[in-house]
């Protein structure tokens, strides 16, 4: 099982740096939403989540659930008018715009197979660890798995040595950004706001990642902020707050019957000691 998360895990990746490069960071950031959808699918195909149509919280997690599929294949299918742009040689590329709207296509299917593969990879993790409850064990051995993946990858793909030096010192800068901040930093603060404060606080502030990709991608990397992007990205987080809504719902309700369920006990213990 933790060979077949490495795999899944390794190619989320790929399909998400594909992704990017065909497309832009702000439609990455966006399509990232899908993965509670894709995760409660999943869920339910492997009977880890009940769904009851009667019930209000399954609902909510179906009808978001829809709701971000379709605001991600707006996003992908519909480019529209850019809404933000900035002059920049990317922007004045002489690329056909045919094969732009390809490309765009193209890279967010890439990214809509990272957040199936993101997905998937949550459902063998929450698996695994329900078995063996060894969380950095468990975080050290997909680690190093994937990274001896992506190491063959690249020496098939990339016979030039030129290219795997790391001047200029943005090369440099970006491996280490990622790394440090990607890796390090992003999963011991998540990891901590979890224990802190559970999974619905921490991913309340998920899709404003989309604004602080728009900010940096239109400023520093000239890309342009298109309607398609902002209808798509919309839709989504919209999608993604039901499903949560549904989520926190459900964990209230299993709350509340655990408590209901030991309030009987505990009348009993009472009675019996007077």
């Amino acid at each position: 099982m933790n060979r077949i998360a490495s795999n899944l895990h390794y190619l989320a990746q790929v399909c998400g740096y594909v992704g990017i490069y065909y497309s832009s960071s702000t439609l990455a950031t966006a399509m990232r939403n899908l993965v509670p959808g894709f995760t409660f699918i999943l869920a339910v195909l492997f009977r880890m989540e009940q769904l009851d149509w009667r019930s209000s919280s399954s609902l909510a997690k179906s009808l978001g659930t829809i709701v971000s599929i379709a605001g991600a294949l707006i996003a992908i299918l519909y480019k529209g008018a850019a809404i933000l742009k900035v002059l920049s040689p990317a922007n004045l590329s002489q690329q056909p715009l045919s094969s732009q709207d390809f490309n765009w296509i193209l890279g967010g299917l890439f990214l809509a197979a990272d957040c199936v593969m993101a997905s998937s990879f949550t459902i063998i993790q929450a698996t695994v660890l329900k078995k063996y409850p060894a969380e950095l064990i468990f975080v050290f051995f997909y680690c190093f798995f994937v990274a001896i993946l992506s190491g063959v990858t690249c020496l098939i793909m990339e016979r030039d040595i030129g290219a795997w030096s790391l001047e200029p010192k943005l090369r440099l800068l970006s491996v280490l950004y990622s790394g440090i901040f990607g890796s390090v930093v992003h999963v011991g603060v998540t990891a901590w706001c979890l224990r802190q404060t559970g999974p619905v606080f921490v991913s309340m502030f998920k899709p404003i990642g989309i604004v602080i990709s728009v900010v940096i991608g239109v400023v520093f990397l000239g890309e342009a902020f298109y309607l398609g992007s902002l209808i798509g990205a919309t839709a989504i987080v919209i999608g993604f707050y039901s499903v949560l809504w549904g989520k926190s719902k459900d964990i209230e309700a299993r709350s509340l019957e655990s408590s209901g369920n030991q309030t009987p006990l505990l009348k009993e213990n009472i009675t019996q000691d007077i």
